[in-house]
């Protein structure tokens, strides 16, 4: 019998040997390029930081104590009455009620102004996929050029089309202009995103009798999260943050929290008083920023699913 070579076993590393492999592996990786993307992102990061920290702190300041300068100081004593007379007793105009009443218009325009726009761009891209009835691309066309048509220029042929309507300066005026405007991307979005899912499931559901509507609410409206989610993270934010079609169209008894957070900064009566103004500005913005946070993922996983994807 042959004598067999015994080769014993490696010994185990050490803690602290384990320490030093894993520190080499990560000097490694610190290559130049990935230092200059960390260098990067850090610089990207304080660059859209910086402002929003400002205002924080402006905000929680005195007008006394701003005066003296150190925009980015801390404020010594903190507080909160910038805040109070931002939401309930600033002047927008007439009325000294703060940017609550233009709170509550704007969501009184936002609500329906996206889930109109989103129910009818859901049915647009879902029957442009699926169905495609004649002339779809010629529509589809047609929806796409509106969406580069400037809003400037619409203006003027909508005002004299509500006018004679009856309902310019009202509520419905200027939710139907959010629909038509928001259209075409709505569309886009969904039709995309239909694109992206099997043929074959839409021919097993008309195999077993699924008419128009109910394929559409039993089998792709369900499957449509994602892509809702984008589309409302867009179409709030967008009509959140509009400042001259909520100017033109809503009337003086529903303009928007940015008309009315316009008209607190560039108020020409009395003192200028600058941590009003922040605190109004961050209450403005309060509602898109809480959208990003809390459906970030949401929005990263449908743009991800196809929601822009041709």
């Amino acid at each position: 019998m042959n004598p067999r070579t015994i080769v014993p076993p490696l010994p185990a590393a050490t803690p602290a040997a384990a320490r030093r492999a894993g520190a080499r592996r990560t000097r490694r990786r610190l290559t130049p390029a990935r230092i200059g993307l960390y260098a990067f992102l850090l610089a990207a990061a304080l660059f859209f930081l910086l402002p929003l920290y400002v205002m924080i702190v402006t905000s929680l300041k005195t007008m006394d104590e701003i005066r003296q300068g150190g925009i980015f100081a801390l404020p010594h004593a903190a507080t909160l009455e910038p805040w109070r007379l931002a939401w309930g007793g600033v002047c927008t105009g007439a009325a000294c009620d703060g940017v609550r009443t233009g709170f509550w218009n704007s969501v009184a325009i936002t609500v329906p102004s996206t889930v109109l726009p989103i129910l009818l761009g859901a049915v647009n891209g879902y029957a442009l996929s699926f169905w495609r009835p004649r002339g779809a691309n010629l529509l589809f066309g047609i929806l796409m050029a509106g969406a580069f048509v400037p809003v400037q220029v619409m203006i003027y042929p909508l005002v004299r089309v509500l006018a004679l309507a009856g309902i310019f300066g009202s509520l419905p005026a200027i939710v139907l202009v959010h629909l038509v405007f928001g259209m075409p991307v709505m569309t886009l979005l969904f039709r995309n995103y239909y694109c992206g899912v099997p043929h074959e499931l839409f021919q097993a559901a008309r195999i077993d009798g699924g008419g128009f509507w109910r394929i559409f609410a039993q089998v792709m409206l369900p499957m449509s999260l994602p892509v809702v989610v984008v589309a409302a993270i867009m179409q709030v934010t967008g009509v959140w943050n509009d400042y001259i079609l909520g100017l033109v169209f809503a009337g003086r008894d529903h303009m928007p929290m940015m008309v009315q957070l316009n008209n607190v900064i560039n108020t020409t009566t009395g003192t200028r008083q600058y941590n009003v103004n922040m605190a109004a500005t961050i209450l403005t913005a309060l509602v898109p920023l809480a959208l990003y946070f809390f459906s970030g993922r949401w929005f990263v996983r449908g743009i991800a699913a196809g929601a822009v994807k041709g």
